[in-house]
């Protein structure tokens, strides 16, 4: 099978052209139509009310993928089924801290996913406050013995691009104070709002450096830390965390698609993650990119006329704990996944559509603008070459199957991401059409058109350094 632009005469071929009325028209039915009004946040709500909290490998998780499963099944996909996998699982347990000196005061904490608990008694130390995993790196011998703050904001921005570096303090700054000798880590929440709630998410250990205790602090809490360091003298801080891991446990992702007319071997994935961190009900991260990617496949469905290729829908398990989803659906599927012809992946909330992240063949640019020219009327046209189209489908990578990430405005996103306040009163159905309606025209364009995407060269196709 040639998987690239097919030859003069296929909508994606050569120089840009308008789309053919038989691929435009019924895009723009979709488009306006889920504007008019859909279904996505009853989808949302079915899932969150159905499970709350769907930490992966808990009884929350399991009931996730059982009203997953049942969602699909009512709504008419075909093949629907939760293909087994076993993801890491880890309990979050009693959590407490304070400062013990100069001054008592109660602080607002949560434990990183993935870390260790602390002795039953805590533990307590002097803080060291640092900006940056750079300052900690420098500050060597200082840090023994001491209870590390790292005291790095994330920025607001509309495009979440302030995620990403501020991210890494949570990823590798508990093995970075662990290699120097610290007793625990505390670091400002990954988030911009200012409650006294604390922002959880997923750390990793080095291999053969000590493991430590580690947790994030709310932001007026860190910045309470902050103040009380800059008066000068030592700031003493004890934290509890019960926090520990189990052993490996049963999820799935779930799987259903509206079979292609044509060519029902080749596929459009459209995919979300179905479970969550444990302090909210995850309906902004990320039942809502579940809901907007299953309306988006029951209104494609619902057209007078199936696509040529078959939409599939998956609903990753582990997205924030590991991946183990994204690895076992590369792995289950490896016999097919070079007729999957594109993969889309919503997880940014609900925010507005600004366009798409897309990592694919360079003539992949012409098709794209085209699909952009649909979506112009909503503001959802922007187009960032060069991106990945999402964690869950890393392991597609080698692959070289093309993928887009929906793009969405993230100004408010990072107020509740990762948060108790991560609930379904957050989500306004409104909004969310506006993205539904964006990924379902994207969706039924690369389902129908003649052409396909050219996939990522093969010098690109190499799993990041984080993977690996």
């Amino acid at each position: 099978m040639v998987l690239c632009l097919l030859a003069a005469g296929a909508s994606f071929a050569g120089e840009p052209a308008a789309l053919p009325d038989s691929v435009r028209a019924p895009a723009e039915k979709l488009r306006d139509g889920i504007l008019a009004g859909s279904r996505a946040a009853d989808w949302v709500r079915e899932i969150t009310d159905a499970a709350g909290p769907r930490m992966p490998g808990t009884p929350g998780d399991r009931a996730g993928v059982a009203a997953a499963v049942a969602l699909l099944k009512a709504q008419g996909f075909a093949g629907v089924r939760a293909e087994r996998v076993m993801v890491p699982a880890w309990a979050r347990g009693v959590e407490t801290g304070e400062v013990s000196a100069p001054s008592p005061h109660v602080l607002a904490l949560t434990a990183l996913g993935g870390s260790v608990g602390t002795p039953p008694a805590g533990v307590e130390a002097e803080i060291l406050r640092v900006a940056s995993l750079e300052e900690l790196g420098a500050r060597g011998e200082a840090v023994r013995g001491r209870i590390v703050f790292i005291d790095r904001p994330m920025s607001r921005t509309s495009d979440g691009t302030g995620y990403g570096d501020a991210a890494q303090v949570r990823s590798r700054g508990p093995s970075l104070a662990g290699r120097l000798g610290a007793v625990g880590v505390l670091i400002r929440s990954i988030g911009t709002d200012d409650n006294r709630l604390p922002h959880t998410g997923a750390m990793r250990y080095e291999k053969g450096v000590p493991q430590i205790p580690a947790a994030a602090l709310s932001i007026p809490d860190a910045e309470l830390l902050a103040r009380l360091v800059r008066r000068g003298g030592p700031v003493r801080v004890r934290f509890t965390l019960g926090c520990h891991g189990i052993p490996d446990a049963e999820s799935a992702n779930v799987v259903g698609e509206i079979v292609g007319r044509d060519k029902p071997d080749e596929i459009v994935l459209l995919g979300a993650h179905i479970d969550s961190w444990d302090l909210g009900e995850g309906a902004l991260d990320d039942a809502a990119g579940c809901g907007i990617v299953i309306e988006a496949a029951r209104q494609i469905a619902a057209l007078p006329r199936r696509p040529r290729r078959t939409i599939r829908v998956v609903l990753f398990a582990n997205e924030e704990a590991g991946l183990a989803g994204g690895k076992a659906y590369a792995e289950d599927h490896a016999a097919e996944l070079e007729r999957h012809v594109a993969a889309i992946e919503s997880d940014l909330g609900q925010g507005p559509p600004l366009g798409f992240s897309w990592d694919a063949g360079p003539n992949a640019a012409a098709p794209l603008k085209e699909i952009a020219a649909l979506l112009a009327p909503i503001g959802a046209d922007h187009l960032a070459p060069g991106e990945a189209g999402g964690a869950d489908l890393s392991y597609l990578l080698p692959s070289g199957i093309p993928s887009l990430g929906m793009l969405q405005d993230a100004t408010q996103y990072f107020d509740y991401h990762h948060t108790a306040n991560d609930t379904f009163d957050k989500i306004d159905p409104k909004i969310l059409d506006r993205s539904t309606a964006a990924l379902a025209a994207t969706a039924w364009v690369l389902a129908e058109s003649s052409g396909v995407l050219e996939r990522i060269p093969a010098e690109k196709r190499e799993l990041p350094a984080w993977l690996r």
